[in-house]
Order: C-alpha cells, then structure tokens, then sequence
C-alpha cells in the first residue's frame, strides 16, 4: 500500500511521530506521478525544486514547539485557474502559456498557515469552459479507470490527480458543475461550497455570479479538512460572505436518524442511465437503513437550467475574458501591424474554439436589443430556480440525485456535439444557478466506471451535506476502490 493512500488524520499522527516524514510523501508523490502521470496526463506544472525544499523546512519544523497547520506535509495538487506567486499559470489557454503571477489566491494564501505541499498545478477545460477536459489548449487529461474515456471537466485534471494517486487531494473550481461532475466520473469526493463560503479572489473568473472554488479528496472526513481551511470572509473578494465557518469534522457523526430527504422526479427522469439511476436508488436504500426517509420532489424550473445557465454564464465569461487582449500580460501576436490588429490576432490565435464559442455568444446576449430578451430573462428564470430549492429545503434537510445522468464518455465522443455535451451538466449547473453547497460521493460502478451520487443542502449547511455524505460513505465501500493503472 502507499503511503498517499492514507487518510489525513492517519497520516498526520504517523508524521509527528515521526514514522514517516513530509519528504517522504513529497517524494512518493513525485514517484507516482513520475510512474502514471504519462498515461493519466493530469498535470501541466510540476513545482518539484519549491514542493522538496518545502518539506525539508516542514520536516525541521516539527521539532518546535508550534502547534502545525491542519493540511501539515500533505501533496496538494491545484487547477490551474488558482493563481500562485511565481509558478506558472495558463488556465489551460495558450494565450496565458508564459504567464507566472505576481501574487497568491486567497485560497492560496490560506496554505501557509495551514502547510500542505503544492505538488504542481493541474490540466483543465480552458478557462473552465468544458465538461471533458477535451478543451485543454495544451493535452487531454485521461480517466484513471479506464484512459480511453474523458476525465470530465473542468477539473478533470484536478479529479484525476487524486484518483490516480498523484496527490492526496486537489483544488478545483465549480461554475456549473466542474467540481462534482469529474468527481463522480473518477469516483472521488468533490464539493462545491455555497457561492460566498470561499474566497473567490484569484480564480481567474470565468463567471463571477457562479463560480467557486472546492476540494477534491479521497473521502468525505478528507474534504472537511480541506474546506475548514478555505472557508472564511475575505475583504478582497466583495462576493464573499461574512458568515461563522462552523466545525465541519464535529459534523461527521454518522447519525442521519430521522433526516428527511428530497429526491427530485426531474433527476430521475429520462435521459438519466438506468444504471446510474439504479445505483441512486441503492443508494437512497442506505440511507432509508440508517434511520433517514425519502420523498419525491419536483424542481420544476430545472429543465430550464441549461438554456438559463449557457446565456448568463457566457455573457459573464464575455466580459471577463476581454482583459485577455496580448497587452498587459500573456502572449501577444508577433503578425500585427496596428494595435486593434494586435487585440484581433492575439485573442484569435490564443483562445480555442469552446472559449471562442461561449464569447460569441455572450457578446450577442448583452448586446443592444438582446439584453433584455436574452439576458435580463436568463435572471429571471435564475430566480425562479433558485425559489424552486428554496421552497424544496424549508420542508427537507436535503435533496438527493445522481452527479451526473451517465458515468464518462469516450475521448472525441462527443466533441463536436456541443448541445450534448451542454446536456451533461444538467444535474449539477442548477446548483450553481440557486448557490447553495453540493457533494458528489461514489456511490458504485456501471460497466467499470464510477457513479457519483450528489447531495445537495441549504445556504451555508455544508456541515449537513458533510453528515449525509459521511453517514453514506461509512456504510458503503465503493470509496475504497482504486483504479489500476
């Protein structure tokens, strides 16, 4: 067994009884990834000359007197929309292939008091503008069970890195289900905190009323760790909410005696695979055996949610992504001859063909004369949605349904369908739309690939969300397995 396959709080006692030291598991990290990041693709930079001397000086510190960070010595990969002081950060975009930040995230920042090791930054959709991972403008990351198939996306490098045993967990972004969505496809933990839990400021944006940055880990007990440390106000993020972090481990009590229970009708309805529905089902059966009880629900907005999603998300991502013109940082053309040649070629020879796609058609949604009939309208249904939930948690402690409506597809399955591919988050972009926290647990298997169960709570209840997964994942195995690479 190696010793990355460890839990946090194993991990940690062995490290301050000094059984096992933060080299050794920086090392073991750089072995794997050495070992299967060829096959897996999940990285673009590796950070291997700080990441050593890094635990080396964690090593020393141990023998002082100073109580250490809750991540203390754990690898730690991160997408690479989270900007870090002087390592390189893309987006996964050729436009920002050359471009190393002057500062930290936030959630960065946040890692030198809690001390987890940054192993290197990781492979994405570009600008997070995907669901497979096939929008990389440099590689495509593969899935860990079975390389033939997509990752998911955005984060698929992010999910992938943890389910291949690269690092003990990652950092991923969340704008329409980029967290939870590769997390069930590689049958790992990821959450998506309720928009405002975690400071936003340094996520290279791609739309600023949605996204959220989120841990990927190996287990529910893992992911509360990682949330304790990135939850909290942050005065440079005017989004982020000044609300008390609770103790999200004292939540994990495996009791979800008499917890009641949504499961929407619009989860299960067609469209979703039998087998992934079977494996809900199942599931749903496990919880009813530890004391909690189930009803069907109806969110009757959500067959809106991709049409509402796509308009608002691109219209934000339209206005974000025009900083990126080749002046004041990342590539610029070397063919023009005038500086509106310069914007031109610049943002045509830098961004791909999803990024081009998604600026399009969010410059056609705000423009005059479409605002109003595109975008104003987008909000209003985005309201109705997220009433929908509202009313829906006032009477459940949750709402239960698969992450995603099939387990992962085939690389360049469907890459040119960008409708189909669009359909695939239709489970988790309502989530984002209403902004409240959501999970997505392995829940089983369907022809080899992992299924994702996802849970979904109320504003700022991710301790709940935490106690239903844990309670879920204590009385199941399906966390435990490993693909084989």
């Amino acid at each position: 067994m190696s010793i990355l396959e460890g839990s946090f709080s194993s991990l940690h006692s062995k490290l301050h009884s000094k059984e096992l030291s933060v080299t050794d598991l920086v090392d073991a990290s750089f072995k794997r990834i050495s070992a299967v990041d060829d096959k897996v693709k999940a990285f673009l930079t590796l950070n291997e000359e700080n990441a050593r001397a890094y635990a080396k000086q964690l090593d020393e510190a141990l023998d002082t007197e100073k109580t250490r960070g809750l991540l203390f010595g754990l690898p730690v990969g991160v997408k690479d929309n989270i900007v870090t002081k002087g390592l390189r950060t893309t987006c996964a975009s050729k436009l920002l292939a050359n471009f190393e930040p002057m500062h930290n995230a936030t959630v960065i920042e946040k890692f030198k008091e809690a001390e987890p090791v940054i192993i290197g930054k990781l492979n994405m959709d570009e600008f997070a503008m995907g669901s497979s991972n096939e929008n990389s403008g440099f590689f495509q990351t593969r899935n860990p069970w079975n390389t033939d198939y997509v990752p998911g996306g955005s984060s698929g490098g992010s999910a992938a890195s943890v389910a291949a045993g690269e690092v003990l967990f990652s950092l991923g972004s969340d704008t329409g289900g980029s967290i939870r969505q590769p997390a069930s496809y590689c049958g790992v933990v990821g959450l998506k905190p309720t928009y405002g839990r975690v400071s936003r400021f340094g996520l290279v944006a791609f739309a600023s009323s949605l996204d959220q940055i989120g841990p990927l880990t190996r287990s529910v007990e893992d992911n509360a760790y990682v949330l304790q440390v990135l939850a909290g106000h942050d005065k440079m993020d005017s989004t982020s909410a000044n609300v008390e972090v609770p103790d999200y481990l004292s939540a994990l009590t495996g009791d979800v005696k008499d917890l009641k229970i949504a499961v929407p009708k619009e989860y299960l309805a067609e469209g979703v695979n039998e087998d992934v529905k079977n494996r809900i089902l199942e599931a749903l059966k496990v919880l009813e055996g530890l004391g909690a009880t189930w009803e069907e629900v109806s969110l009757p907005h959500s067959k809106y949610a991709v049409a509402t999603y796509y308009l608002l998300a691109s219209s934000e991502a339209s206005a974000n992504l025009a900083r990126f013109d080749g002046v004041r940082y990342g590539v610029r053309s070397d063919n023009a001859e005038n500086l509106i040649e310069m914007y031109k070629q610049s943002r045509s020879e830098g961004f791909g063909a999803e990024v081009k796609r998604r600026i399009m058609l969010g410059t056609y949604a705000l423009s005059s004369g479409y605002y109003d009939a595109y975008y104003k309208k987008a909000q209003q249904v985005r309201t109705l949605i997220k009433k929908d939930f509202d009313d829906v948690l006032e009477k459940y402690d949750v709402i239960v349904g698969p992450t995603a409506p099939t387990t992962a597809f085939k690389i360049g399955e469907k890459v040119d369908d960008p409708l189909t591919m669009y359909a695939n988050d239709i489970l988790t972009i309502p989530v984002n739309l209403a902004g409240v926290p959501a999970i997505s647990v392995p829940c089983g298997f369907s022809n080899g690939l992992p299924v994702g169960l996802q849970i979904i709570g109320k504003h700022f209840d991710e301790s709940t969300v935490y106690r239903v997964a844990h309670a879920y994942e204590q009385a199941t195995d399906h966390h435990k397995a490993k693909p084989e690479l």
